[in-house]
């Protein structure tokens, strides 16, 4: 056995607050975490946050606080509903923190000392929500499906381009091991270019094509914002601006600061010698790139030792998109923990989903599989036979008779076998599949025994050695199962281990998993439910829950639920005339309309929201680009109404818009709702107001 274990989750972004799709990664962790301890490994679990940024300073300005009462209100939360979940994580980074602050400034000192950091000026289009460069032309959209932000700034380089070569062959050769295959793949392709196009490849050392130059230096500082990490000394007086480090640099750095990096503290370095390098980063597949390309490119810039696997996990789709708040399709995990626990929740998103391809999510499906397998299966079997041993020996496990045929004792070596190998192999949906294996067998065993007949023809004696040996057999199978499962479902696990005597499973040797641990004379714990069967009531309980949670609010939100600021929010745009603009023609009678009825008009979502930039469409005489305010969120809007305002006369103006309105696309540009106005004899536009002073978000009944 290795003597120690480094995992890391993604540090998560703060824009936000957290959901199922961020718990995801994190529950996922946690049960790995929980496995290699009780296996007796040293291991260190961390997982964080993400604080710097432009999205995020976007966003504390639309709150009207400063980026650090933001930052701390939604890192907050994040922390709250891991300890609530029970996430047993060694380390909570943060990356406003001052240590983290001291490391990132440290590798970026280093690599810049090293020859591989230099001043340059950079002009081309940014995708803010995803804090990265995109190549392209003005309009170009981003991999968050938003149009680019074009920016012109001077910026500090990193020399990615000299690590194409090297970083192709760490991957070829697995001394980086990028789990899923078709990840590994993807990152491949983009380290080796467009090879079936080139006029000039070059061979890897393992004798396969790439494109020499494919790989282009990166942008590794900012200066048309504030919100992150300065740029140390001596890089930082080469220009008399002021630089703050990019935020993948910085965020990327929080595995190394968070074991110790960038510290003169014996035990800090102490700490850094044992854990680095990490053994497991667990990242989602949007990401990828920048642990797999960017991330190892640093650390041998720096001459520090590489993570040994990054494993890549799917999105979790609801209503099949992933979860976003954007989409508004977001469920949250207090919603599930209130109504079924957080064991459920675990179990149905490791056992549900295969890990490393994307997964649905429905409360359907989460009852469904909660009923089937919790309560009727693995549940019921734990109450039914505890509750015999209770009843027919007084809560004190009984000698087994001499002679065993169940066979339980043989399936179950097959099945610890084959679930450690499914778990350590992040298959976690295999894992458990196994282990009710066991549970559907001694369930199955139960029945065809069924010590709680008495048969005629059998004596008093006969029929308790019988029940000795059937309760016997099946509380033990219990404990290979409560063993092998407590990763997953920790609560109910321990619950079940103190049931059957054996006290704090925490404290329980796991390491060696055998039949026959559970010895005669055990006096049982204090018995209870462990899975009550979900009432019929459940889904529809956690749906309005939801309803409640996601539904716009009335008034504007706190601040660590406002959406970011996007400068062009991925929204599809209209047609120059139709639905989301304001007619041309003439405005209809009301009377040569066609009737509908309240059900039709209460269909529309008329939501009060204030213009923040108005700008006219390039080479479109009739459209304006909106970007406006809603309170709860931030959305682009192109609207025909060039010919009636001047762009500057509609910035702060307040406007009524169609919110439900489903997304179109122009101009390469995209647009989601319509502002509402009225159209005039002549075409002529006139937006509809208010006298009273609105809040924002407000709904128009």
């Amino acid at each position: 056995m290795p003597d120690k274990f480094y995992l890391t989750t993604p540090i998560y972004y703060v824009n936000a607050r957290p959901h199922i799709g961020t718990a995801y990664t994190t529950i996922a962790a946690d049960a790995i975490a929980r496995r290699k301890r009780s296996l007796g490994v040293d291991t260190f679990f961390l997982t964080g946050t993400d604080e710097h940024g432009q999205k995020i300073e976007r966003s504390a300005a639309a709150a009207g606080i400063t980026p650090q009462a933001f930052t701390d209100s939604v890192s907050s939360r994040f922390r709250e509903l891991w300890d609530r979940m029970g996430l047993t994580y060694d380390y909570f980074v943060r990356t406003t923190d001052a240590n983290h602050k001291r490391g990132a400034q440290k590798l970026f000192a280093e690599l810049h000392k090293r020859g591989y950091i230099y001043l340059s000026t950079y002009t081309g289009q940014y995708c803010v929500s995803e804090e990265t460069f995109v190549e392209g032309p003005p309009g170009t959209i981003g991999p968050d499906g938003k149009p680019t932000e074009t920016v012109t700034e001077e910026n500090f380089y990193f020399k990615l381009s000299e690590f194409q070569r090297p970083v192709i062959d760490l991957i070829e050769s697995n001394q980086l091991v990028i789990e899923s295959e078709a990840r590994r793949n993807e990152v491949l392709s983009f380290l080796r270019g467009d090879v079936a196009n080139a006029e000039k490849t070059e061979m890897s050392t393992n004798g396969l094509p790439y494109v020499p130059g494919a790989l282009k230096d990166l942008s590794v500082s900012r200066s048309s914002f504030d919100w992150g990490i300065p740029v140390p000394e001596p890089a930082a007086s080469e220009t008399k601006q002021k630089h703050i480090i990019y935020v993948w640099l910085d965020a990327l750095t929080n595995y190394l600061t968070a074991v110790g990096y960038g510290s003169d503290a014996p035990e800090d370095q102490a700490r850094f010698a044992k854990y680095w390098p990490a053994d497991l980063h667990l990242v989602g597949k949007e990401i990828t790139r920048f642990h797999c390309v960017y991330w190892p490119a640093f650390l041998l810039a720096a001459g520090l030792p590489l993570p040994k696997k990054v494993v890549a996990h799917g999105w979790l789709l609801f209503e099949e998109s992933k979860m976003s708040k954007s989409r508004g399709n977001i469920v949250r995990a207090e919603t599930i923990l209130d109504v079924l626990g957080a064991d459920a929740l675990r179990y149905f998103l490791l056992r549900e989903i295969v890990f490393g391809q994307d997964g649905s999510f429905s409360f359907d499906a989460l009852v469904k599989r909660y009923n089937s397998d919790l309560a009727n299966g693995y549940g019921n079997l734990v109450s039914r036979t505890l509750a015999m041993i209770q009843r027919y020996f007084d809560g004190v496990l009984p000698e087994p008779a001499a002679q065993q045929a169940d066979g339980l004792a043989t399936e179950s070596h097959r099945i610890i076998t084959d679930f450690a190998r499914f778990f350590d192999n992040f298959e976690f949906s295999r894992a458990l599949e196994a282990a009710w294996t066991l549970v559907a067998a001694t369930d199955g065993y139960l029945t065809a025994s069924a010590p709680w007949k008495q048969s005629e023809s059998t004596s008093d004696e006969q029929q308790k050695a019988l029940r000795a040996t059937v309760l016997s057999t099946a509380a033990e199978a219990i404990r290979i199962v409560t063993a092998l499962i407590y990763p997953v479902i920790p609560d109910a696990a321990a619950k079940v281990w103190a049931q059957l005597g054996l006290g704090d499973i925490k404290e329980a040797d796991l390491k060696n998993l055998t039949w026959g641990g559970l010895k005669p004379g055990t006096k049982l714990g204090e018995l209870g439910p462990v899975f009550p069967r979900a009432e019929k009531d459940a889904i529809t309980r956690m749906q309005e829950l939801e309803q409640n949670n996601n539904a716009p609010a009335e008034a504007k939100p706190a601040a660590d639920e406002t959406a970011p600021v996007t400068g062009t929010p991925a929204v599809p745009a209209p047609p120059e005339t139709g639905t989301h603009s304001v007619p041309a023609g003439p405005s209809i009678p009301a009377t040569d309309s066609a009737q509908i009825t309240i059900d039709d008009f209460a269909k529309v979502d008329l939501r009060v929201a204030q213009i923040k930039v108005a700008e006219r469409v390039p080479k479109a005489d009739k459209l304006l680009r909106l970007e406006v305010d809603l309170g709860y969120e931030q959305r682009q809007i192109l609207a025909g109404i060039a010919e009636a305002y001047a762009p500057e006369s509609l910035i702060g103006r307040k406007v009524v818009i169609v919110a439900n309105l489903a997304p179109r696309k122009l101009r390469g540009l995209e647009s989601n709702g319509m502002i509402v106005a009225a159209s005039l004899e002549g075409g002529k536009a006139v937006l509809a107001s208010f006298i009273e002073d609105i809040e924002l978000g407000a709904r128009l009944k």
